[in-house]
C-alpha cells in the first residue's frame, strides 16, 4: 500500500507522461506536492521504485517510466495551484521540443579511487554518470569509483561512486581526494596536526598516515555518494 504522498507523486508523473511524453522535472514534482526540498522527491521515487511502480531509465535525464498503477488509481485534475500542461505537437521531421533537464547533471567518471592502499593517480574519463542536482551545487564536479574498504565506517563501500567537488584545500575533518607524493590518489579524512597532515581511514584495520604539508595535494572534497545495486 502506498502512502498518500507516494500515490500523489505516482499519479502526477503518470498524468504528465501521458500528456507530454516526458516525465516532470524534480522542481515540478516538488512544487506539485508542496514539498520543501527535492530530497523528499528522491525518497518518494526510491520508495516507488522499490515497490515496483516506477523505473528509472539509465543514462537519460528526467527518464522515469511508470511500470504499474495502484488498483484504486483514477485520473485527476492537476494538483492545486497548477494549470494543466498542454503538450506541444511535433510533426514528422520536426525537431523534438526542448525540455529543461535541471534535475540532473552529467558528470565524468574519472576512474577508480583507493579507499585503502593508494593506487595510481586519477585516470582520464572512462564513463559518464547522471547525478542529482540536489547533491551538487556550485563548482566543478567529477565522479570516482571506490576501490577498497578503508572508509566503510563512514558509509563508503567498495564499488560505490563518490561525487567530488574540485578544490585545492579542505577543512580539517573533511573527506577528500588526496594526491600523495604526486603519484598516488586516495580517499581519506584529512586532519591537520600542526604543520603535518594526517590522512585517516574509517576502518580500524588501516593506520593513519602522516605527511608533510608539501607531500599531500587536495584534489577535491566529497559531496555525495551513489550506490548501485546489482
Amino acid at each position: 500500500m502506498l502512502t498518500r504522498k507516494q500515490h500523489e507523486l505516482l499519479m502526477f508523473i503518470h498524468e504528465r507522461i501521458k500528456e507530454t511524453g516526458v516525465s516532470p522535472s524534480f522542481d515540478e514534482m516538488k512544487e506539485a506536492l508542496d514539498l520543501a526540498s527535492k530530497s523528499g522527491i528522491h525518497r518518494l521515487i526510491t520508495a516507488l521504485e522499490e515497490r515496483g511502480f516506477l523505473r528509472r531509465l539509465p543514462h537519460r535525464a528526467r527518464a522515469l517510466e511508470v511500470v504499474k498503477l495502484p488498483q484504486d488509481a483514477t485520473t485527476s485534475a492537476p494538483p492545486k495551484g497548477r494549470q494543466a500542461f498542454k503538450p506541444q505537437l511535433v510533426g514528422p521531421g520536426d525537431p523534438a521540443p526542448a525540455t529543461a533537464a535541471n534535475d540532473t547533471r552529467e558528470l565524468s567518471v574519472l576512474g577508480k579511487i583507493a579507499a585503502g592502499t593508494p593506487i595510481e593517480a586519477i585516470q582520464q574519463e572512462r564513463d559518464r554518470l547522471h547525478v542529482p542536482e540536489s547533491m551538487l551545487g556550485a563548482g566543478e564536479h567529477f565522479v570516482l569509483e571506490v576501490q577498497g574498504d578503508s572508509m566503510i565506517n563512514a558509509g563508503i563501500l567498495d564499488g560505490d561512486y563518490v561525487v567530488i567537488r574540485r578544490a585545492d584545500s579542505a577543512n580539517s575533518g573533511e573527506i577528500v581526494v588526496a594526491l600523495v607524493m604526486g603519484e598516488e590518489a586516495t580517499l581519506k579524512r584529512l586532519r591537520r596536526k600542526g604543520a603535518s597532515i594526517a590522512l585517516e581511514a574509517a576502518n580500524p584495520a588501516y593506520e593513519t598516515r602522516i605527511f608533510g604539508p608539501d607531500q599531500v595535494a587536495v584534489q577535491g572534497r566529497l559531496v555525495g555518494l551513489i550506490r548501485r545495486y546489482h
